[in-house]
């Protein structure tokens, strides 16, 4: 559609995400320069439709970019008043102390929040300093300057048929140019993605690694509500077959948060993170939580797990990425949103400096530079051996050895352990289904756990349904051909939403099936697809999923 005419619009900064990093980058660019014309294009219904995260929220950003916060209402008010930390086996668990944890791991003076809340307030913020921010604008694709920079994006286009031409209703959108180009669409973002392909930004560094994250937020008994207590755990249900764990917060309104996280690197392709979710939440720990009690929000999103040694280059001709699209989440302490924050800060202050010397489009190195040697530097870099020992040598060594590793750098800033490899990627790590039994979940019951297409329906998630499917495969063939003799399609099962499925009908070949309208954006099927066949591409502006307090 090279042909299409689009009328274009020019400003200093744009920015690609209205989550905690873009958010952060708008308004220290206007505390750095009233004068810049700064503009955030979010792809949901409005802005928090699509944030989903735990949260427990270490304000370290949030205090270097506004240190008033507290007065100027932020809705920060949780304090977070206990942690809990168990191991748990089926029927029962075990306290592990925090008291040898490495300090790092405290949550003492952190705040339970939902993040969807702190960026519809971060955005009233920036709207307040002149910031231009427009909902329900996804940006389909980039746009290269003549010497091959990111000039500005695609938003807005609207009205394509299911085969892609436009429909009597088609809107082309239109070009947003910018000096520099802010990319914070979260984990896995599509142009994100595409940066990091084009400009080899990954060439020397790690693997990228991901996990998956689902959560649901519960009204309880009040008698039974904790407010400000953090539980998290580890063992039990996924056992070997997994790395990962579950966090409940007690927020206010006698609420709870309850999550739970796979790691995506897991083996078995039976394996299926949502059930194992469910299952969860039958242990006798939780049942006594829940009992009583009523579900009201569901939601699932990727998580990225590389830390340090995954991080690629940030900084690319014309722009930069921000947050979960260069991958800055603190795996150990569970919290990326402090150095989301901070990159969009340091982000921001790089390219008000370059256009105070007249620059444009070329590559913010001092960005880069800064990350690598600043808060979020010495956030990452003591952590960093966490995960790989899990995924090398399993959980119980993992708390041993990083653990240690932890505690040295945090006296030190030495990692005695050196620094170690991922080694191979997630959608590599799937095992053939020949080699492993398939997993009987129980069945929902309906009370305290949900089969996926009801708890979908939780998260208010709509798609157009005549557009074209979002989900792009590189092959049609390969789902049935490949994926399924060799890995009993696990696409079935890694969703935590049933958007795929192998239909099978009497005397006819199995089919495989697409529903984008179930879709909750995760991206899980981009990064675990073994076949890599899979890409995930943004809808039309204000599709998928409607969360309210995630």
């Amino acid at each position: 559609m090279a042909e299409i005419e689009r009328e274009a619009m020019d400003y200093d900064v744009v920015i690609v995400g209205a989550g905690p990093a873009g958010l952060s980058a708008a308004i220290r660019l206007k505390q750095l320069d009233e004068d810049l014309n700064v503009v955030v294009l979010e792809k949901g219904s409005e802005v928090g439709a699509h944030i989903l995260s735990g949260a427990v929220l270490d304000t370290a950003g949030l205090d270097a970019l506004i240190p008033d916060w507290k007065d100027k209402g932020a809705p920060i008010n949780v304090p977070v008043k206990k942690d809990n930390f168990y191991m748990l086996g089926e029927a029962g668990k075990i306290r592990i102390p925090t008291t040898p944890m490495p300090p790092l791991l405290s949550n003492h003076g952190c705040y339970i929040v939902s993040m969807a809340n702190v960026c519809r307030w971060m955005a009233e913020q920036a709207e307040g300093m002149g910031v231009e921010i427009f909902p329900g604008m996804s940006c389909s694709e980039l746009v290269f300057g003549d010497n091959g920079e990111v000039k500005g994006v695609v938003a807005g286009e609207f009205g394509k048929n299911a085969d892609g031409t436009p429909s009597d209703a088609y809107e082309p959108g239109m070009i947003l140019n910018g000096k520099y180009v802010f990319l914070s669409e979260g984990v896995r973002g599509s142009l994100s993605k595409e940066v990091i392909a084009k400009y080899g930004l990954d060439a020397d560094s790690d693997h990228a690694k991901f996990g998956i994250g689902m959560k649901e937020i519960w009204e309880i008994d009040p008698d039974k509500h904790r407010e400000g207590t953090v539980t998290h755990t580890m063992g039990w249900p996924l056992g070997r077959n997994a790395g990962g764990g579950s966090f409940i917060y007690h927020i206010d309104n006698n609420q709870v948060f309850i999550g739970f996280v796979v790691h995506l690197n897991y083996q078995n392709p039976y394996l299926s993170p949502y059930n194992e979710f469910q299952r969860f939440k039958h242990h006798p720990m939780v049942v006594d939580l829940l009992k009583g009690g009523k579900r009201v929000a569901y939601g699932a999103r990727a998580i990225t797990e590389g830390g340090w040694q995954s991080i690629p280059k940030v900084s690319f001709p014309g722009g930069a990425l921000l947050g979960c699209s260069a991958g800055l989440v603190n795996v150990p302490r569970i919290k990326g949103n402090h150095n989301a924050m901070l990159s969009g800060k340091a982000a921001a202050e790089a390219a008000h400096e370059a256009i105070k010397a007249g620059r444009s489009g070329d590559d913010l190195t001092a960005y880069n530079d800064d990350l690598r040697s600043g808060p979020i530097a010495k956030d990452l870099k003591r952590v960093r051996n966490v995960k790989p020992i899990w995924s090398k040598l399993g959980m119980l060594p993992s708390l041993i050895l990083g653990g240690f590793d932890m505690w040295v750098a945090n006296l030190t800033g030495w990692n005695p352990l050196g620094t170690w490899k991922h080694g191979k990627s997630d959608a590599a790590a799937t095992g053939a289904a020949a080699k492993f039994k398939p997993i009987e979940y129980p069945k929902p019951d309906g009370t305290l756990s949900f089969d996926r297409l009801t708890n979908v329906s939780f998260s208010f998630t709509n798609h157009e349904e005549s557009q074209p499917c979002h989900l792009h495969l590189a092959d049609p063939d390969i789902p049935i051909k490949v994926n399924l003799p060799k890995y009993a399609e696990p696409a079935q099962r890694y969703c935590p939403a049933g958007v795929y499925e192998v239909i099978e009908e009497d005397g006819k070949e199995p089919r495989f099936q697409i529903n984008f309208q179930n879709c909750v954006h995760c991206k899980t099927c981009d990064i675990k697809d073994p076949s890599q066949n899979i890409t995930w591409t943004c809808p039309q502006g204000g599709d998928g999923p409607n969360y309210p307090n995630m």
